[in-house]
């Protein structure tokens, strides 16, 4: 019987524990580069997916991550990032892992096949809800589940899986294959197919922060700058954008309370006031309210 590609031993000449070490760590290079070049296939559904994740934040649903194992971890690297650096509002992203997110590195692999566990998930989505569903092999009965019963609840199901014709992807309204090669270790997907799973994941929610207006010409203009560090990124950003000197973005920053969309139009003339209210004009998205600002300068 044929294996899943995730499942498959690689059919290199030398096995991976017969090589030296510059071998051995170039074939495990070379494994995760081919994962990654696996995502250049799959940008149309990659797109798919930003534009659902998208649409939900900025209306009133949530962006669910459901997965088991490796996978879930991938989904939590993302998910604990989205608040910060898009300013998105922490219950509006959960994780929901397979046995809970592990706090101690203990990780269980029986839990992958909890369905039960599945149904209380299905349980908590509602309407407007986009559910990330992720699993190396497509078949781990936990996301499965998930991905299954979230159209019932009206929740749309994106699912990110490295083998063809699984169920996983079949049950997803944006099904996206990764074509992830045999793993450098049989079967050990928490590396190459890890590794693509979480390129998937950096690109969706990425892309889907510059559809929310977050992204301004390459910086994050709406990061949580709940740190020195990030404090002294918000203020360069202010001050690229509105083209004025440290101190200027600083005052800005004050006024806008720490927001760096108000605080760039701010800086570049605008009222606290005003600032706001061309924000919520072109629905958060900073270019073309500077455009109406210069506009009304300029009158």
């Amino acid at each position: 019987m044929s294996l899943p590609r995730t499942e498959e031993v690689s059919n290199a000449e030398t096995a991976l524990d017969r090589l030296d070490a510059a071998g051995a760590l170039s074939r495990m290079i070379e494994v995760q580069s081919a994962a990654i070049e696996s995502l250049r296939h799959a940008t149309g559904d990659l797109e798919a997916a930003a534009q659902l994740v998208a649409a939900a934040l900025s209306g009133t649903g949530r962006l669910v991550y459901a997965a088991a194992g490796s996978s879930g971890l991938m989904a939590l690297a993302d998910a604990a990032e989205l608040p910060g650096t898009f300013g998105i509002a922490q219950e509006r992203i959960l994780v929901r892992m397979a046995g809970g997110v592990p706090a101690d590195g203990a990780m269980p692999g029986d839990t992958e096949d909890d369905t039960a566990a599945a149904q209380a998930v299905l349980d908590g989505l509602r309407a407007g809800d986009v559910v990330l569903v992720l699993s190396a092999s497509g078949t781990t009965p936990y996301p499965t589940a998930i991905a299954r019963g979230a159209g019932a609840r009206g929740a749309r199901v994106v699912a990110i899986a490295c083998n063809p014709g699984t169920p996983l992807l079949a049950a997803a309204d944006v099904a996206i294959c990764l074509a992830t090669p045999p793993e450098a270790l049989a079967g050990s997907t928490r590396m190459g197919a890890g590794t693509a799973q979480k390129a998937a994941l950096n690109l969706i929610s990425t892309r889907a922060g510059i559809l929310m207006g977050h992204v301004h010409d390459g910086m994050m203009v709406n990061l949580v700058a709940d740190n020195a560090k990030l404090r002294g990124r918000a203020a360069g950003i202010v001050a690229r954008v509105a083209g004025v000197g440290g101190e200027v973005a600083a005052g800005a920053l004050d006024r806008a309370r720490g927001a760096v969309k108000p605080a760039c139009l701010i800086a570049a003339g605008a009222t606290p006031e005003t600032a706001r209210a061309l924000l919520d004009a072109h629905g958060g998205h900073l270019r073309p309210a500077l455009g109406a600002l210069k506009t009304q300068q300029d009158a």
